[in-house]
């Protein structure tokens, strides 16, 4: 049992101006999750009669990525391939000061202490990361061959759970991660190759809207996500999307030529 200093980010609504308060959380074990500290926390402050801090979590298996804080400045904290709710108190050295933060970037306004609005990766989604055509129903898993490698990189940037980690630890804030590995997942499968060039072109514009900065080659997103997702499928996205915006200029420029004509 370990006794630990908290600084933590309290803030009640955007437009208010954000501090940090310390606090001590007595009697922690090593086997505790951080989650589960700041559960401790939480429950001293309600008895205390103060206001508990607020985080984001949800099924705290490191699947749904809503663990998301940024931990002695590192978003998820400094163990490789983890979320914040599979991150144990035995990491930490016993007695020692942990900072905690919301993730901070202009796309993800803050809600309250250590909790942000995350909707924006929801809405670069929306924007084209699905597959629309008709494909009838489902066939057998043996009737359409993928290669195995093809199928293992499918997969891995499938693995992407959306929680920002890649964005908060940009120096740009961008979520060019989040959109390569949700492009790719398709991108390399049978079902999405029709809609490839046009739903990099879309998600990438919508990223644009929502604020997102862009990719300058630092890294540090690969290092920070909790799935271990490359950063070369961000190369992929910018070949795809350079493909496109070509097309989409070479059928503009045909289009105009052809309403000049008539």
């Amino acid at each position: 049992m370990a006794d630990y200093r908290i600084n933590v980010w309290r803030q009640d609504q955007l437009q208010q101006q954000g501090h940090f308060e310390q606090y001590l959380v007595e009697n922690i074990s090593a086997d505790m999750s951080f989650l589960e500290m700041l559960d401790v926390l939480n429950e001293k402050l309600i008895s205390d009669d103060l206001i508990p801090v607020a985080f984001d979590h949800d099924c705290r298996e490191g699947i749904c990525g809503a663990c998301s804080l940024v931990i002695n400045g590192i978003p998820h904290g400094k163990e490789c391939g983890t979320t914040t709710c599979q991150l144990y108190m035995r990491h930490f050295k016993a007695e020692s000061e942990i900072t905690i933060e919301p993730f901070r970037a202009k796309a993800f306004p803050l809600i309250k202490d250590l909790i942000v609005d995350r909707s924006s990766l929801d809405r670069v989604l929306q924007s084209g990361g699905y597959v629309s055509v008709n494909t009838g129903a489902a066939a057998d898993a043996n009737n359409v061959l993928i290669a195995k490698h093809t199928a293992d990189d499918a997969f891995t940037a499938a693995t992407c759970i959306g929680c920002g980690a890649c964005v908060a630890v940009c120096r740009n804030a961008s979520s060019m991660l989040f959109v390569a590995a949700k492009t790719s997942q398709l991108a390399l499968l049978p079902q999405g190759q029709p809609e490839r060039l046009e739903r990099s072109l879309n998600m990438v514009k919508q990223m644009q809207l929502e604020g997102f900065g862009n990719c300058s080659n630092h890294y540090e997103c690969e290092a920070a996500c909790p799935k271990n997702i490359p950063a070369s499928y961000i190369a992929q996205l910018n070949r795809d999307f350079l493909n496109a915006s070509m097309s989409s200029k070479e059928y503009e420029h045909q289009t105009h030529c052809k309403s000049l004509e008539e």
